[in-house]
């Protein structure tokens, strides 16, 4: 049995200050560090004791923060992965979200989306987005651990999912899988059929749950 534990980083500065996040190296907020308190409380009560855990992250600063509370927990040390960042939106990170919203150019209803140009110079394609993303899990899961912790950002949440249930990147134009800021979603495969679940998706009910100091 192996189950995966996906974590969306919590409230982090560009929320609040509406600006665009993808690779801009934002921080957790006061309230989002205490959210990754909450995550790591609820990963640490899910996952037994003595268990062997490992735990992969983006290598941005606000996924980094989440990690760090969950790698205390645990006394595993995060493996940094750049390949588990958000969309990069080139030139408009870091910019006022209405910056974004004027020149953004959406993918059409109908014909070719996972190349689509969104008008924004240096934004990454859902296809390149995709395919790192991609890579990235096929070597976490080539490892034979029971329990995995992946730390990664609400966009790219949908290709880690994708990729759990072995959706062809090429299938992915239209994949949209939402989850909120602070949550975790929960994978799972079985070892008779080896069928890959979705048990729980952006589950956020340890958010509700005040954390303790």
């Amino acid at each position: 049995m192996r189950t995966l534990y996906v974590v969306t980083h919590p409230q982090a500065t560009h929320h609040v200050e509406g600006v665009v996040g993808g690779w801009h190296d934002s921080q957790l907020t006061p309230a989002g560090v205490r959210a990754a308190v909450s995550i790591a409380r609820e990963l640490r009560a899910r996952i037994p004791a003595g268990a062997e855990v490992e735990l992969f992250t983006s290598d941005l600063r606000r996924t980094r923060r989440t990690a760090h509370e969950v790698a205390e927990l645990f006394g595993v040390k995060p493996v940094l992965d750049r390949r588990l960042r958000e969309k990069s939106y080139g030139e408009a990170e870091g910019k006022p979200q209405e910056w974004l919203d004027r020149r953004f150019v959406p993918p059409p209803a109908v014909g070719e989306r996972m190349d689509h140009d969104e008008g924004v110079r240096g934004s990454e394609t859902k296809a390149a987005w995709a395919r790192r993303i991609y890579a990235a899990m096929d070597e976490i899961l080539r490892n034979p651990c029971e329990h995995q912790i992946i730390v990664t950002h609400g966009g790219s949440l949908t290709c880690v999912v994708a990729s759990w249930i072995r959706m062809p990147v090429e299938s992915l134009g239209y994949a949209g899988f939402r989850a909120p800021s602070g949550s975790i979603t929960t994978l799972r495969e079985d070892d008779f059929l080896h069928n890959r679940q979705v048990l729980g998706l952006g589950d956020t009910r340890h958010l509700d749950i005040p954390a303790a100091g």
